[in-house]
């Protein structure tokens, strides 16, 4: 058997009286032409490693190994095991199931090496998954998620625009990040109340250090946490005017108006302004 003749997703869910869980964030994407998109977007072929978050009855899996690449598959319904080993039976050691939490999975042991990310992350879990993949000690090859249209235009919003705030800082000082294909809610079963779309994410060779990272989230956390106020009020706890000048920023600029270079130069001025504060070793 090869996977071209597998049963049709819809007929495979009924079979096993399979419905999508509100709770775990489910949609399941079942048109195979849009998945096969996905994972032409993607970029992966025979060779590549793809590690995918919350395959469901496994839309995604199948256009992914129809590419030849291998497939590291964490879900953790365990209600689609059937489905999934059943998709396993026909790719053999193309596919490797792992039923567990992708939050608590330590991905770099799974993939053995370099790998790639693809997936419809769930709802509810695809923000997290994306800060600890970008600030994480493991860095994928690259990285092409589906999330809420709106959480992806985040992602990738430029200074100035109102979807631009922590995230897209965050997410553009690691990688570089685009939107790739939209997809509209009645492409999926059951279909969400917004549309959804696909940005593909490869990480920046000069990805900040870890130290810097944890910088950034402290500068872009009191920035965007009152975004409407001047750099002067809502960086006060870390040094308000002076930490803004420090980085050569002006102080009455909101956080919105900053580029990621110049929250890059604001963590850099905490650190050294925090570190010139630490007592001197005994």
């Amino acid at each position: 058997m090869s996977l071209g003749d597998l049963p049709p997703l819809r007929e495979a869910l009924a079979a096993h009286g399979l419905m999508a869980r509100k709770a775990f964030g489910q949609h399941f994407l079942l048109d195979l032409n849009l998945t096969r998109k996905i994972a032409r977007v993607a970029e992966v072929g025979p060779g590549d490693v793809v590690i995918e978050v919350g395959p469901g009855p496994g839309g995604l899996t199948r256009a992914l190994l129809e590419t030849g690449a291998r497939v590291v598959a964490i879900e953790k319904d365990a209600r689609f095991r059937p489905l999934l080993e059943a998709l396993g039976s026909v790719a053999g050691d193309r596919l490797e199931l792992i039923m567990d939490d992708a939050l608590k999975v330590d991905q770099a042991a799974l993939a053995c090496g370099p790998a790639h990310v693809v997936s419809n992350l769930p709802y509810n879990v695809g923000t997290p998954l994306l800060i600890k993949w970008l600030t994480g000690p493991w860095t994928p090859l690259s990285l092409t998620l589906m999330f809420q249209k709106e959480v992806a235009e985040r992602i990738a919003a430029q200074p100035g625009s109102s979807a631009y705030g922590r995230l897209a800082v965050i997410a553009q000082a690691t990688a570089r990040a685009r939107l790739a294909m939209e997809v509209p809610a009645r492409a999926f079963t059951p279909p969400p109340k917004v549309d959804s779309a696909v940005v593909r994410l490869t990480p920046r060779a000069d990805r900040p250090s870890p130290a810097r990272l944890e910088a950034l989230q402290h500068v872009t956390a009191a920035g965007f946490g009152q975004r409407r106020k001047m750099l002067r009020a809502s960086l006060r706890p870390l040094g308000g005017e002076a930490l803004a000048q420090a980085a050569g920023l002006d102080p009455r600029a909101r956080a919105e108006t900053i580029d990621v270079a110049g929250f890059l130069r604001l963590a850099d001025a905490w650190l050294a302004g925090r570190d010139r504060l630490r007592p001197a070793p005994q």
